[in-house]
């Protein structure tokens, strides 16, 4: 297991004083970075490779959020690896060590020249290590999502959406989404799965359905053709 201690800053809160879902995410990112810096294969090592992790999906439950000030923890683990895919879990726990917000996540391993998804070499599996996965729910293989939906103002991608991938970071397509919701709207849970990737210049239109459940707000967010490029499921918090 790998972490590191933080305390929530002002900028990483929302209007009401609380860790945003924005910063939270950022959290998770930093924490699974952080630590493929510290075991030696980090962002330079990939490049040198000419290879990437790249997410493919998000399970991510919120039991409470941190408020400004408190003192956090965020840890992450992988619990596994199978084919193209890693998987890895993530906790922020409060300073009594529970547990505020946890997830499951799938990353697969992609070869920049090629451009194509490729099974991991086996000296990177070995530096990551594997441990018990966390006991939570899990989400679907593929999601499903249904059609039609309420078309929404459209997103144009721009410069401060990026990451070092060129490409939108996959937090900012959950904000997107939450953008598409009513002001104060409470999120308890996030899944999420990323299909294609948008670069800069490229428009994204929200499209947006109640789960047939009717306790989600579904965001599939297309190009202007009806690709999608990623999809996003926010439980609401009652």
């Amino acid at each position: 297991m790998y972490g590191f201690d933080s305390r929530v800053r002002y900028s990483e809160t929302d209007e009401d004083g609380i860790l945003s879902i924005e910063g939270m995410m950022n959290y998770l990112q930093d924490c699974s970075t952080f630590q493929s810096e510290d075991i030696g294969v980090g962002l330079s090592y990939m490049r040198g490779k000419k290879a990437a992790w790249w997410v493919y999906n998000w399970n991510i439950e919120i039991i409470r959020m941190p408020k400004l000030g408190d003192t956090i923890r965020i840890e992450t683990w992988p619990h596994g690896f199978r084919g193209i895919f890693g998987y890895r879990n993530f906790v922020i726990r409060d300073e009594k060590g529970e547990i505020l917000v946890q997830a499951d996540s799938a990353w697969f391993y992609y070869d920049l020249e090629s451009m194509m998804p490729s099974r991991p070499p086996q000296e990177d599996i070995d530096a990551y290590g594997s441990e018990e996965r966390l006991e939570m729910s899990q989400v679907p293989r593929r999601m499903s999502i249904p059609a039609g939906g309420t078309e929404l103002s459209p997103v144009t991608v721009t410069r401060h959406h990026l990451d070092t991938n060129h490409h939108v970071n996959n937090a900012q397509y959950i904000e997107i989404a939450r953008e598409c919701l009513p002001e104060k709207t409470k999120i308890r849970r996030i899944w999420a799965e990323y299909r294609k990737a948008a670069v800069l210049g490229d428009v994204m239109v929200p499209y947006r359905v109640h789960s047939e459940e009717g306790d989600a707000e579904i965001i599939s967010l297309r190009d202007t053709e009806g690709q999608v490029y990623a999809s996003v499921y926010l439980y609401l918090d009652e």
